[in-house]
């Protein structure tokens, strides 16, 4: 087996091709091939079309809308039935102290995260595409809703002051006034949530998820972790404290807790850390024999039967003051017509709320269909989400998105006290705390998407979930235009005997042609850094064309001046010499000393010695062809398309010629567009290959070498200003330019 595998190896090693063709110029290519034509439909037909129904778009629809119509009919019964009825109840088991727990951070009666773990989970059965994330309460969703409704109904609105006694009956009425206005908040919160997801959904907005990277969402839970562990502490430690919610409610929560610390409520404590204890044992055991297990532990249900049965024993409400849920109604509530005079007070949370809610379902999502094999429709789910929260808004239900633990239980298995509630939230945050270990990942890997997920930790930590979710992403966005800004330039040079062209900088084997460049940048050319773009290739190709032309008019000058004053001298001279001789001979020496077009025939044939020749016709650099790679390249705006242009214009006046290699399809379409083409830009400045743009260039030079000698050697022969402006045709067809730049060619 293992010489198959060398022998294998050894014949893709070896393997070869050999391709003989012309070189490719844009122009001659769109010569050979002939474009298919395309009949532009008119508006009105494109409309008929899309409004036109048929029975078989009907029927698409109707499956795209409600994929239980697809997949019900081809339910395998013997294959999943059991399977799913086994991981139904164990994320069951999970989904109602997790409900109870997290509608504590929602700042709402337990009873109402029952609700939530029940309709949507119901209704997202018929509209949803994902077959194994689990739909319900979920952490950080619960705690953005907590912070809205702490916000717009604050303990101050109904009279209720920070106090360790409960038993005014003024009070008790002060807290259901309190829990009702905060219910009626959560549910207004919710129906314009899932109106937003709707609405999104059906414009087939579903992209917008895109812009929650990876680094940023994961910088934003852990952010949110940090919330509801603060946010629970006092819980734990059985102090009554303010709930806080905005900028810093963070530092002020901590602040509140650790200055009532001496209040702690011992027996409260010790219940809570029993019930961490016995919660993380019981995560540690299904971790580590989950594949011997048949179903996970429900430890969070044990620990709640067991704690509401240790309460009522030994009345722990009555005898060490542990606070209690109390009676939970039985149940449900009828359908209510959520407060819409709340909704323009709460449209921007509503909308973080929507979109962070989408992302989390998204994402785990799409991990699950990859791992099966089956696809899911982005845009669905924002449709099937927009309905559970809107419709689940009519049952009091607060808004919900997918739960990462309860999908995992669902998915490997085939499918109480306030005190005991919030140590089931603490302990589920195990695994958002566990990503302050992507740091150091980020910092191996990608230190701009380490920023992005420092800022959204940092952003929702200290200016709250709303606004640090804002923050993060347009931090994400800036780092887009910064990567876009700073592309890496590199100089290309060709490995030997191929026609693939490798970073010089990178590999020892890749090499250079002599005289030619090869400019490529990773990022496409745009307003923002077409200059940046101009300035790198300057600096990496070692040529500026200002400097050089700066540099030639000074020698032009310098040498003039040099020549005006030996004709002055060699002048005086002449005189000085006729004034001592005959005058018969004086005007025979004047005569063969007369002076042509100003300057005596010695003079030439001094002053364009060969030496001088030679000087002004080395070239100005010994650079002769720049190739733009523009294979990376995804768009070109007008402002890149003026610099491309000013780039060929600066280096053809120095005698550089400058050509462009690698433009994809859409590329070409944007310098057509543009008016890219035209005058002295033609399309045979542009190549198919970088290879074909090279060779192209060997050809032209040595053509053009050629001709510099002839030139030069007339210039030598004549020794007259002729050989000034023989300087032949311009690179690209132009006219001959009339100056010292026969070295060019």
């Amino acid at each position: 087996m293992e010489h198959v595998q060398e022998h294998e190896e050894c014949l893709v090693q070896t393997q070869m091709y050999r391709v003989e063709r012309p070189v490719y110029n844009e122009e001659f290519l769109q010569g050979q091939l002939h474009k298919k034509e395309k009949t532009p439909q008119p508006l009105s037909q494109k409309i008929a079309h899309s409004c036109r129904c048929s029975s078989k778009k009907a029927k698409s629809h109707l499956y795209s809308f409600l994929p239980i119509l697809k997949w019900l009919p081809r339910y395998p019964v013997r294959a999943y039935l059991l399977g799913d009825i086994v991981s139904g109840i164990s994320t069951g088991v999970m989904q109602l102290p997790q409900g109870l727990a997290y509608a504590l951070l929602a700042a709402v009666p337990p009873v109402f995260g029952l609700y939530s773990s029940f309709y949507p989970v119901f209704l997202y059965t018929f509209f949803g595409t994902s077959r194994h994330i689990s739909i319900g309460t979920f952490a950080v969703i619960s705690l953005m809703i907590g912070g809205v409704a702490v916000r717009e109904a604050p303990d101050e609105m109904f009279n209720i002051v920070e106090s360790n006694s409960t038993n005014s009956t003024d009070l008790l009425e002060n807290y259901k006034a309190r829990d009702a206005m905060r219910v009626k908040v959560a549910v207004a919160v919710t129906l314009l949530s899932g109106i937003i997801q709707l609405s999104l959904g059906l414009l087939r907005f579903g992209f917008v998820a895109i812009y929650l990277t990876e680094p940023l969402v994961r910088g934003f839970t852990t952010a949110a972790a940090v919330h509801v562990f603060t946010s629970q502490l006092k819980y734990l430690l059985g102090i009554k404290t303010k709930r806080y919610s905005g900028a810093l409610s963070v530092l002020y929560s901590l602040i509140a807790v650790l200055s009532n610390i001496t209040k702690t409520n011992i027996a409260t404590l010790v219940v809570g850390l029993t019930c961490i204890v016995l919660l993380l044992s019981g995560k540690e055991i299904n971790d580590r024999f989950k594949k011997k297990l048949p179903v996970p532990i429900p430890m969070e249900i044990i620990v709640v039967i067991i704690a509401t049965g240790v309460s009522a024993g030994m009345n722990l409400s009555k005898t060490y003051e542990v606070d209690i849920v109390g009676d939970i109604p039985k149940g449900l509530l009828a359908p209510k017509v959520p407060d819409i005079n709340l909704i323009p007070a709460v449209f921007v949370d509503a909308l973080a709320i929507a979109i962070v809610g989408f992302s989390m379902a998204v994402s785990m999502a799409k991990i699950f269909a990859l791992k099966h094999g089956y696809t899911i429709d982005g845009n669905q789910e924002l449709i099937a989400l927009g309905i559970c929260n809107s419709a689940g808004s009519f049952f009091q239900t607060f808004s919900i998105t997918c739960s990462m633990s309860r999908s995992l239980v669902q998915e490997s298995t085939g499918g109480k006290t306030q005190t005991v509630l919030a140590a089931i939230v603490m302990v589920n945050l195990k695994g958002m705390f566990k990503q302050f270990g992507d740091i150091a990942h980020f910092w191996r890997t990608s230190k701009i998407e380490l920023a992005i997920w420092i800022v959204a930790f940092v952003a929702s930590v200290f200016l709250g979930l709303d606004y640090g979710l804002l923050t993060a992403v347009a931090f994400a966005m800036i780092t887009v235009i910064y990567r876009t800004q700073s592309p890496q330039y590199r100089i290309l040079g060709q490995i030997p005997n191929t026609d693939i062209y490798s970073d010089v900088e990178q590999y020892e084997e890749v090499k250079e042609y002599p005289g030619i460049k090869i400019f490529q940048a990773n990022a496409s050319l745009y307003f923002a850094n077409s200059e940046l773009y101009a300035s790198a290739l300057k600096k990496k190709t070692g040529v500026d064309p200002c400097a050089v032309l700066a540099a030639k008019k000074k020698a032009q000058k310098r040498h003039a001046k040099e020549l005006k004053q030996t004709n002055e001298q060699r002048k005086k001279a002449v005189l000085k010499l006729t004034n001592d001789l005959e005058t018969s001979v004086k005007h025979e020496v004047i005569n063969d000393e007369l002076p042509l077009n100003g300057k005596s025939a010695d003079a030439n044939a001094q002053g364009t010695s060969p030496d001088e020749l030679e000087h002004f016709m080395e070239p100005m650099t010994n650079v002769h062809c720049i190739i733009l790679d523009l294979t990376p390249v995804n768009f070109v705006d007008s402002v890149g398309a003026k610099m491309l242009k000013s780039v060929i214009k600066e280096y053809e006046e120095v005698g550089v010629f400058v050509c462009i290699a690698g433009c994809s399809g859409p590329v070409m379409d944007d310098l057509t567009r543009l008016n890219f083409f035209e005058k002295s830009t033609t399309r045979d400045l542009l190549f198919h290959s970088v290879h074909d743009a090279v060779l192209s260039c060997q050809l032209k030079h040595c053509v053009q070498r050629q001709r510099f000698f002839v030139y030069q050697l007339l210039a030598m022969v004549f020794k007259s200003d002729y050989w000034l402006f023989l300087t032949g045709p311009a690179l690209n067809g132009q006219e001959p330019k009339h100056f010292l730049t026969v070295s060019c060619l």
